[in-house]
């Protein structure tokens, strides 16, 4: 009589677990930095796009009426060009990725969520610019996009521990990145003392950063290799 073929034994709840999670870190490990610039992409492009709704045309034709829409025109500008930077510079800054993980993931999607306010953040200041409330949340927003874009740069700056020329770049775009953030702060508690002043504090960093840092754009066509 043949022996009977000996059967596998059925996983366990933890070894299915841990089989799970091994796949798990493989998707991730296999996650380029092309697919993770195209997901933010999208979400940004999402971004401009609900604000631009918020746009509404006058009802009455006249000067005055466009007069009356004219703060929240203006706070849309504001937004935008602050969204268009964040792109700019985030597109700049994946690009020095060697490789993502997902420290990198999480404080991207961490960034993304913070940006995602930034509609509601400008909607609320167009109709209520004169507010102190208004403008003190619209620092808030802008205070944590500010953060997780730090975060996120030094999460991908772990990985240029070794190269001199990155570690430099990474030090120069933390400095700037750090004195953004003491603006964002500084106009959160300037909005009760005097509102147009705490506006223009929000306005400043988005001066800072119009045109992109020169020596990035000068290392990151360096580098031949990208994931």
């Amino acid at each position: 009589m043949p022996a009977a073929t000996p059967t596998a034994a059925p996983r366990s709840h933890a070894q299915f677990a841990l089989s799970f999670q091994l796949r798990c870190l493989g998707l991730l490990s296999g996650v380029k930095a092309t697919r993770l610039e195209a997901f933010s992409d999208g979400v940004i492009a999402i971004i401009i796009t609900i604000m631009v709704l918020e746009l509404k045309a006058p009802h009455d034709i006249g000067v005055g009426e466009l007069k009356r829409v004219l703060p929240v025109f203006l706070s849309y500008v504001l937004s935008f060009i602050i969204v268009a930077i964040y792109w700019v510079n985030h597109h700049h800054l994946i690009h020095l990725a060697q490789k993502v993980d997902g420290k990198i993931l999480w404080a991207n999607i961490n960034l993304l969520f913070w940006m995602s306010l930034i509609p509601w953040a400008t909607a609320y200041l167009g109709s209520n610019y004169k507010d102190s409330l208004a403008v003190a949340l619209y620092a808030v927003v802008a205070t944590a996009c500010g953060a997780s874009f730090y975060l996120l740069r030094s999460t991908i700056s772990c990985h240029h521990r070794g190269d001199e020329k990155l570690h430099a770049v990474h030090c120069r775009m933390g400095r700037k990145n750090l004195l953004a953030l003491a603006i964002y702060v500084a106009a959160i508690p300037m909005a009760w003392v005097a509102t147009p002043l705490s506006l223009f504090l929000i306005t400043l960093p988005a001066i800072m950063y119009f045109m992109p840092d020169r020596q990035l754009e000068l290392q990151q066509e360096a580098e031949p290799h990208r994931q």
